[in-house]
This record gives C-alpha cells, structure tokens and sequence, in this order.
C-alpha cells in the first residue's frame, strides 16, 4: 500500500474519469478535496482524462501545478470509454478504500461519506449510490428518468442481481473487490458497471445500495439514440457471458 506525504497509508483513492469536462473537472476536484480534507486527509485523487478534445488535460495540469500534491491525472487518445478509463485508473491505485465518482459534479463528493458509514455499519464490500432508493433526491431531466427506468427494467428481466439501479455515477468499493473482479470486465463503455457488479455479485461479495442527492447540469445526458444502441448490444454481450458462457463463475 502505497503512502501519502505524511508517511500514513492511503485510505481513500478517488477515481475520476473525465470526457470534455473542462468546464467543470476543476471545480470537481476542489469540491472533494473538501470533503476529504475534513473527511480523512490520508487520500489520493485520479482523474482519467478519456481522450478528451477540450483540453481538459491541460486544465487539469495548470491547475496542478501549484495545488494539492494528493492529485493525479493520466490521459490517453482515442477516447475509449468510461468503463477503460475505470479500469485503467485502478492500476493507479493503492487506497484502502476506492470511489468512483463522475466528473460533472452532478453527484457532490460529500456523499462519500454517507456511503463509508453504510459500508462500515452493515459490514459491506460495496455500496453504490441508486436513484431507485426511494430516500434519494432526484432533480434531473424527464427524459433521463424515462431511459434510466427502461434500463433499471431490462436489467430486472436479464439479471437476477440484488440491486436495482447499476448506472449511478458514485460507488465505494474495498480495493480487494476490484482486484479480483476488474479483470473479468470486458466492456468499455456504457454497460461497465453493470458487468463489474455482476462479477462482484458472482464472487458473493455484499453490495449495498444506498440514497443519493443527484442534481443534473446538464438538460440532456450524453447517451444518443447510437450509445442506447451500443447499450443494449454490450448488455446482451453481457447476458451471453453470464448466461451462456458461464464466464463470471
């Protein structure tokens, strides 16, 4: 396990990827180094710079330069997906603890926190925040709520998983959870998680959903009418895996 400047263990690894988040990846990173700060100062932030063509990089590393030691960002070109930069990001790892948490800042990092005391009370290896928990605030578009809900229905008919809502941009995981179950996961992009928690769904490991507070900044998600497409062509990949192939096992 690697060690922070004071010498003390890595607690908490925070794994961002970023697609063209220029705009807002600063103000992301700032608002979790609150958190963590106050939280518990023993962590590290990653942001994966997804091949992004806004210079999202460049932001980031002018920021860097005269800011917080505890933050990192690798980047590669092409953009290869949410889910690649995900599991490239782990091999940067070494945290007790690791978050992914999307860039945008539609989920406040704060809710690290509420997600490490439903881990650490109910004896959890994952927990991840869900828009279907009947406690979480939800203020985005109409539209989003239609597509979350018809994937959140698809997965009930496919799967015989103990969670309702895979896709939400926060989740915690022991660092062992992901050791053992990220090499399993082939998909790239849209249906990653959904595959992830599969295999940790496989391996027994406990999951856990838990109320979030989801403020959209965006009118309108980025999945097309192409990516529901690819959605739904990677998440039979993945029933065929799980069902067929017995790959998970």
């Amino acid at each position: 396990m690697n060690k922070n400047d004071t010498g003390n263990p890595i607690e908490f690894s925070i794994l961002i990827p970023a697609f063209n988040e220029a705009n807002r990846i600063i103000a992301t990173i700032e608002e979790t180094e609150k958190v963590l700060e106050k939280f518990n100062p023993n962590y590290e932030i990653l942001v994966i710079d997804d091949g992004s063509i806004d210079g999202t990089s460049d932001v980031v590393k002018t920021y860097l330069k005269n800011n917080n030691k505890k933050v990192k960002i690798e980047s590669y070109s092409p953009n290869k997906g949410k889910g690649f930069a995900l599991k490239y990001g782990f091999g940067f790892l070494s945290g007790r603890y690791i978050l992914f948490l999307d860039a945008d800042l539609d989920l406040h990092p704060s809710q690290l926190v509420d997600l490490y005391e439903i881990m650490k009370q109910s004896h959890i290896d994952v927990v991840i925040g869900s828009k279907q928990n009947r406690d979480s605030i939800l203020n985005y578009p109409k539209i989003r709520k239609l597509l979350s809900s018809a994937y959140y229905f698809l997965i009930k008919v496919l799967f015989s998983l103990p969670i309702k809502d895979t896709q939400t941009g926060i989740k915690l995981f022991k660092y062992d959870v992901l050791k053992v179950c990220l090499p399993k996961v082939i998909v790239k992009r849209y249906a990653f998680d959904l595959e992830l928690l599969l295999a940790v769904n496989k391996k027994k490991y406990k999951i856990m959903e838990a109320p979030i507070n989801l403020n959209a900044k965006r009118k309108l998600g980025r999945i097309g009418l192409r990516d529901a497409f690819n959605v739904f062509k990677d998440t039979v990949g993945v029933f065929w895996r799980f069902y067929i192939k017995r790959y998970y096992n």
